[in-house]
């Protein structure tokens, strides 16, 4: 068993989100998310099935959740559990860095 590095294996260029699975169980799921630059879609929302627990690691984001005008800014180290259900949208993840996102799913 050889260890891995979240930071590694990163595309470059990175036209959209890469979305990796790194973990799977029953009762949850861990992703790896790495953003540059990118955002959701005008008059995207993201509604899941799933609560979401997200800290950031590295770079920067704003997310935009239901409910709240505000939109949230996020540094390395920042996290958050976002229900099921509670619409959000990423607003905005840094356009000169990666941003690096750990992503626990659980029901």
């Amino acid at each position: 068993m050889n260890p891995q590095n979240i930071f590694q294996e990163i595309p470059t260029p990175l036209p959209e989100e890469l979305m990796e699975t790194l973990l799977t169980r029953e009762e949850f799921r861990i992703e790896r998310i790495v953003s540059h630059g990118h955002a959701s879609p005008p008059d995207f929302w993201y509604d899941q099935e799933e609560s979401e627990w997200v800290i950031l690691l590295s770079g920067a984001a704003r997310l935009t959740l239901e409910g709240n005008p505000k939109p949230i800014h996020l540094a390395p180290g920042d996290y958050l559990n976002i229900p099921a259900h509670l619409r959000h949208r990423l607003e905005w993840t840094h356009p000169d860095q990666d941003t690096v996102w750990l992503v626990v799913f659980y029901k």
